[in-house]
């Protein structure tokens, strides 16, 4: 039961941090803005980080452990070893899980590979609007100046504002790394920069009604 659980938390981790890769990084990249370490998001306060720089993919179905070089053929199987072999490796002075956040950050809509329209549960949404907001304060303090303040509120947009029952965008409403590479830059520079504005149109529609 311990094992499963922390074989859930991992993969929720994970999820997270491939969210902060693509839907949060390129802005902040973008911004040259330096995240605190003080801020949950920052990598450096990532649980699992260390075990997962250490993940080697061979081929299509084979990883090995960059720790001591077994190999397995499926990634749930590494994962299950870094639990069991190398869990003393985990930097767990001062790192926190990124699972934590997931519910201010929508992992299970990258998690689930089937999407499903879900019933909404107003009370856990006002939790992760609340822990949401609170993130966004703590990682984009809006008296640290005017980057800052602009990812402060884009963070809202981009993931806090989907919580509400108002009628909002969807999630990651404002684009991401891998899909949007062009456009996201361009709609960026809409919201903040309105004398660059181009033609492109934001694009974002009911989360949740």
């Amino acid at each position: 039961m311990l094992l499963m659980r922390y074989i859930v938390q991992r993969e929720r981790s994970r999820a997270a941090q491939k969210i902060i890769e693509e839907y949060l990084m390129p802005f902040v990249e973008k911004e040259r803005y330096q995240m605190s370490i003080r801020c949950r998001l920052h990598s450096d306060n990532d649980l699992y980080r260390d075990q997962e720089q250490h993940k080697i993919r061979v081929v299509v179905n084979e990883w090995k452990c960059g720790y001591c070089r077994k190999r397995f053929y499926q990634e749930k199987y590494l994962d299950q070893h870094f639990d069991n072999r190398h869990y003393d490796l985990l930097n767990v002075s001062h790192s926190r899980c990124l699972a934590d956040v997931c519910g201010a950050l929508h992992c299970d809509l990258v998690m689930d590979s089937t999407p499903r329209k879900t019933k909404c549960n107003p009370a856990a949404a006002s939790r992760n609007q609340h822990l949401c907001e609170s993130l966004a304060d703590s990682c984009f303090p809006v008296n640290e100046g005017p980057s800052a303040s602009r990812l402060h509120e884009f963070f809202l947009w981009q993931f806090c504002d989907a919580h509400t029952f108002k009628g909002g965008q969807k999630p990651f409403s404002r684009g991401h790394r891998v899909k949007f590479t062009t456009t996201f830059t361009l709609f960026y520079d809409q919201l903040y920069f309105p004398s660059m504005q181009t033609s492109t149109k934001p694009y974002g529609s009911t989360f949740c009604n």
